[in-house]
């Protein structure tokens, strides 16, 4: 099957991504072009032999990162930003990270369980991991098998409410077999086994610290809401001081297991701002080490770039999409605390016309070649990389503008127009709250979307939330992601390995965000479909690869159809790193913090 255009574009990105990472490492930085003729070279000199980096434990000084969401919990298994979790990977591991290229990188391991050396059973069903025997907390006690275990119950427990219980599903059991080999026992054949205790939902948290916290006091006991924010970990660092919303300041965490690592004695994690100040920040004037991403208009991200010489790009490829999540529950302030239930049906947008109407209307193209420049390309999909988009523009076919097709969707539904416009039907008016982060890109992003809305007679009224609060885990938030008390809401997202089935497969009925949970069900749209959840079930237990593949292309062609996201733009992920940072290597597939104890400066 021939090769799609766009494919073969994100492939040419990943190679630029990689070649970014490489120029970065190694070269040093270009000098400034003064506009004088050139001269010619003056006779080489011998080379004196270059003096190495001074490497070891604590040699560096302060590792300053920047975040421009500030990060609001530590504790992963309760985050519902990234920047939580990216906060929390300095303290707290999974069992096994993901690399670049998809592989396996044992932590608190000794090795990869594979069918070969006998850790995984022939069907998948179970898995059997080997732990370090070296391993300690940072309060200086023993990892073992038991904070594995603990880890599963914690997050089985339903009233535990964790944002991570989709990457234990099918999970039958978790047995210590001695202090430290931990089995995983599913409830029937995977393919995959290594959902569970890997990459960024995978974090093991210490049985002695939060076994008062299963269920309900999870986060509710003083003891428990304490615990996480100040979680013990077994990761390069400890934590000093957290101020919500604001920073993260760490020590090294002198049990760690690697007696040369980590290189820097101080990591202050700043959070708040925006993208724009914090790209300026890394590459112009050299207040930051590391700037997370940079999601800023593509105009103004290269004229930053080639304005500064403090830092540099660092591009990667990830599988995320920027996309628009539809509320399929009325959100009503009248209804009260019953507002967002599944009880309450959304009074339009359970009508797949109006759904279908407001996708048709939106132009990806503009917004990805206006906005967003080399930094994204359009999409309709959320599987838009392989092994799942391979035949001919197969993730960009079908969502082209087509603003007839809009209008014609919404009279055929009954829904008419007003004298100012606005359409409305048995007395309900097609008005929409359209909410997403502060940011100045995603503010662009709104404005066209709004005026396309209303060129099809929908009213649309713009939301911003600081991103500290609109990707916030209280409970008691009513403006963040989890609780979505509007009708659309914006943001990125993507899978967290290869393996896209974990993924979608948060978006299941049993994962809808409501008052029960806490709000915080990965299913923040509400949406109930019946085949989705059969699919999942029939996913989860599939052992064939290929048989999986067509499964999750059928999970991404439920979503479409049936309109409950409507993905606007991939985005590789763009980051910036001082010209002095080396040994960063971020992964699509994982925390942008995985390999933090490997960084260095020179």
């Amino acid at each position: 099957m021939a090769q799609s255009k766009r494919l073969r574009q994100w492939r040419l990105l990943s190679l630029i991504a990689v070649l970014v990472l490489l120029i970065s490492a190694c070269a040093p930085a270009a000098a400034p072009d003064t506009g004088a003729p050139a001269q010619p070279a003056a006779p080489a000199e011998p080379a004196a032999p270059a003096e190495p980096a001074q490497r070891g434990r604590g040699v560096g000084g302060t590792l300053r990162i920047l975040y421009w969401q500030a990060p609001t919990i530590l504790n992963t298994h309760l985050s519902t930003g990234t920047k939580d979790y990216d906060a929390s990977r300095l303290i707290l591991e999974p069992l096994a990270a993901i690399a670049p290229d998809g592989s396996m990188v044992p932590l608190l391991v000794e090795d990869i369980p594979t069918i070969e050396n006998g850790g995984v059973a022939e069907d998948g069903s179970t898995i059997t991991w080997k732990l370090r025997q070296d391993i300690k907390w940072s309060d200086g006690t023993d990892f073992t098998a038991e904070d594995v275990v603990f880890t599963f119950d914690y997050c089985n427990d339903a009233q535990t409410a964790c944002t991570t219980a989709a990457y234990f599903v099918d999970v039958d059991s978790v047995e210590a077999l001695d202090d430290y080999t931990v089995q995983i026992n599913y409830n029937g054949p995977r393919s995959n086994p290594y959902f569970a205790f890997t990459s960024t939902s995978g974090r093991v948290i210490q049985k002695a610290q939060f076994a008062n916290c299963i269920g309900a006091a999870a986060s509710t006991a003083e003891e428990c809401q304490t615990a996480n924010l100040a979680p013990i970990g077994t990761g390069p660092y400890k934590l000093v001081e957290f101020k919500p919303g604001d920073v993260v300041t760490y020590d090294i965490n002198e049990y760690y297991r690697d007696a040369d690592k980590p290189f820097f004695r101080e990591v202050i994690f700043k959070g708040g701002g925006d993208a724009t100040s914090a790209a300026r920040a890394v590459l112009q004037t050299g207040d930051t080490d590391w700037a997370w991403n940079l999601q800023v208009e593509a105009s103004v991200l290269q004229q930053l770039e080639a304005q500064g010489d403090a830092g540099v790009l660092v591009i990667y490829p990830v599988a995320n999409a920027e996309r628009l999540l539809i509320n399929f529950t009325d959100v009503n302030p009248d209804l009260g605390n019953e507002r967002g239930q599944l009880a309450h049906p959304h009074p339009f947008l359970t009508d797949i016309r109006v759904r279908q109407a407001l996708r048709a209307a939106i132009d990806n193209q503009v917004i990805s070649e206006q906005l967003y420049g080399p930094t994204g390309f359009p999409t309709c999909d959320l599987l838009f990389y392989e092994p799942y988009a391979s035949g001919p523009d197969e993730f960009y076919s079908g969502c082209e503008q087509d603003v007839d097709e809009a209008n014609r969707l919404l009279d055929e539904a009954g829904w008419v127009r007003g004298s100012d416009g606005i359409r409305a039907k048995d007395g309900v008016r097609l008005s929409i709250l359209f909410q997403t982060s502060v940011n100045p890109l995603r503010q662009k992003t709104q404005e066209l979307i709004k005026q396309w809305w209303e060129e099809i007679g929908v009213e649309t009224e713009l939301k911003s939330v600081d991103a500290g609060v609109y990707f916030g885990a209280d409970a008691g938030n009513p403006d963040n992601i989890g609780h979505f008390f509007a009708d659309i809401q914006m943001y990125t997202t993507g899978a967290g390995e290869p393996d896209a089935i974990a993924h979608l497969c948060q978006w299941v009925s049993s994962e809808a965000s409501q008052a029960e949970n806490e709000w915080r069900g990965n299913n923040n749209m509400r949406w109930q479909n019946e085949e989705f959840d059969a699919t999942c079930a029939q996913a989860f237990a599939s052992v064939d690869p290929e048989e999986r593949r067509q499964l999750a292309n059928r999970l991404n062609d439920l979503i479409n159809e049936d309109v409950a996201m409507i993905p606007l733009v991939a985005r590789p992920r763009v980051a910036g790193a001082a010209n002095s940072l080396r040994g960063y290597n971020p992964s699509g597939w994982d925390s942008e913090m995985w390999d933090v104890a490997n960084w260095y400066s020179e």
